[in-house]
């Protein structure tokens, strides 16, 4: 079988997650407003395309609608990840920047949580798997904030930016 690249996978996961939508329920629906996740900084290649496809999922089960790194979306998501140990536990951190229309910062998200793995390139499914659905809640109650205050204003639509270029070895792209 010819190996798929990135991107290919990615397409895959994103059309998979839009298919099983219409299967989920999420009380505070953010459904109908569009996020682009740009780039997952932090993390190795691999890591960031398993962290792409539980994100995906995650995504699916609150009704945030995905789209493709250099579609239209009303916001735009970068995360970044890393670790460190204190005391001889691993925490993993992360930061997400929810970027709106006009490319202001209109949320940060962060947090952390301990992991059994002593780097981010150690982090198994698991581990990927609580960060997501962890990281999806949050992305989603704005979402669906964001949604709520505004129902009257037309949706405002970010362009991607220049760094959406980069190649497929240093970006995430659900497309």
């Amino acid at each position: 079988m010819a190996r798929m690249t990135l991107a290919g996978r990615l397409a895959v996961i994103a059309l998979t997650a839009a298919l099983a939508a219409c299967q989920t329920a999420f009380t505070a629906s953010p459904e109908g407003v569009p996020v682009a996740l740009e780039s997952i900084d932090g993390a190795p290649v691999p890591i960031r395309t398993a962290l792409a496809d539980e994100l995906a999922t995650a995504a699916t089960d609150r009704k945030v609608d995905l789209v493709g790194a250099n579609a239209e979306a009303r916001y735009r998501v970068r995360g970044y990840l890393s670790t460190s140990t204190e005391d001889g536990e691993t925490k993993v951190a992360y930061v997400w920047d929810v970027f709106d229309a006009q490319k202001r910062r209109a949320k940060r998200l962060e947090g952390s949580s301990p992991v059994a793995a002593p780097s981010v390139a150690a982090l198994d499914k698991e581990a990927l798997s609580k960060l997501a659905k962890a990281s999806m809640d949050e992305i989603a109650e704005f979402l669906a904030k964001a949604k709520s205050e505004a129902p009257d204003n037309p949706i405002q639509t970010a362009e991607a930016s220049p760094d959406a270029a980069l190649d497929e070895e240093s970006q995430v792209a659900m497309q």
